[in-house]
């Protein structure tokens, strides 16, 4: 195991908080590594599996001897290279005579086992079988879609714990903003039976269909294969709700004479002061206020003291 060291400066620190958990989580990576033995499909499947998420994915080719998932203290390698990688997803590839192909797929929580599906391999098909037009080949970081068939991933168990798996393994970064330009190809899952799902990889061939939204055909490429569920492990419930915990939502603040109504929806309140109409100014243009001050003018002048001129003026003009 890792052992346990306090950070020393502020570039330290900061590095561990981001491998810290969150409750809102970035990316998942993902870590895929084999163990001691495997055969030539099992390790195509796997270099197939990282060019899919290429990127996003850390590829270990040396063999493990110690890794045994579902046995008590076989998880601690995992454990350690979940840690040491900071992949929350991992895939290991194993071969028996009791379980040939075998991949087990699971995911972590805070570096420790969090659940785990084992699934055997058959009737692979690599890439290279598939003739297509590779001007329609994906493109790398592109999100794709994720499609479920069948009723056996909404009633049995088995399948609906390796869809959960599933969309975490193949979904990618969580994005808010999408460009359809940027959605080119789609996994396909179908439930055949209760523990087997053909699972296949699809591009998307954008035709005319005379609307503004494009008509989309699915074109396969590959690689596609039968995975056959052997055994599932499920969290324990503690573990699963510490491990669902999402940030409260911040309440709102409490807006001032604002209501809400089932009919009418938000209601408001308006409060309009009272108007004092005589203390209004009105605009300088008005007549009234052109009368006014020509009133004001001729009362002012009428109760001025007039001057020894003047009078000599006035006098004189009666006179004429």
């Amino acid at each position: 195991m890792l052992k346990v060291r306090t950070p020393k400066n502020a570039r330290a620190k900061r590095e561990l908080e981001k491998r810290a958990p969150k409750l809102v989580e970035t990316g998942k990576k993902t870590l895929i590594l084999q163990g001691t033995k495997t055969s030539n499909t099992l390790n195509a499947v796997m270099t197939e599996l990282y060019l899919l998420k290429k990127g996003s994915a850390i590829r270990y080719t040396r063999k493990n001897e110690n890794i045994r998932p579902f046995e008590s203290g076989g998880e601690t390698s995992l454990e350690f290279f979940s840690l040491k990688t900071d992949c929350s997803i991992f895939i290991y590839g194993s071969t028996s005579k009791k379980r040939p192909d075998n991949l087990v797929i699971g995911r972590t929580y805070d570096h420790h086992i969090y659940d785990l599906v084992e699934v055997g391999v058959e009737n692979f098909k690599p890439i290279s079988s598939f003739t297509y037009d590779k001007k329609l080949g994906p493109q790398v970081g592109s999100k794709p879609f994720i499609c479920f068939i069948g009723e056996g991933f909404e009633n049995v168990e088995e399948l609906k714990h390796l869809k959960e798996v599933l969309v975490d393994l193949l979904r990618g970064e969580v994005i808010e903003n999408l460009n359809l330009s940027g959605v080119d190809r789609a996994y396909v899952c179908t439930a055949i039976s209760s523990d087997k799902v053909f699972f296949t990889h699809c591009a998307l061939r954008l035709k005319k269909s005379g609307t503004v939204v494009p008509r989309m055909e699915l074109v396969e490429i590959g690689p596609s294969m039968d995975l056959v569920i052997r055994r599932h492990r499920l969290p324990n419930e503690g573990l699963r709700k510490e491990a669902m915990k999402t940030s409260k939502d911040h309440p709102k603040k409490k807006v001032k004479n604002v209501g809400q109504d089932v009919i009418q929806g938000k209601i408001g309140k308006i409060y309009v002061p009272d108007q004092k109409l005589g203390e209004m100014a009105l605009p300088n243009k008005s007549k009234g206020v052109k009368r006014e001050r020509r009133e004001a003018k001729t009362k002012n002048n009428a109760n001025e003291p007039v001057s020894k001129k003047q009078k000599e003026k006035i006098l004189h003009n009666s006179q004429n």
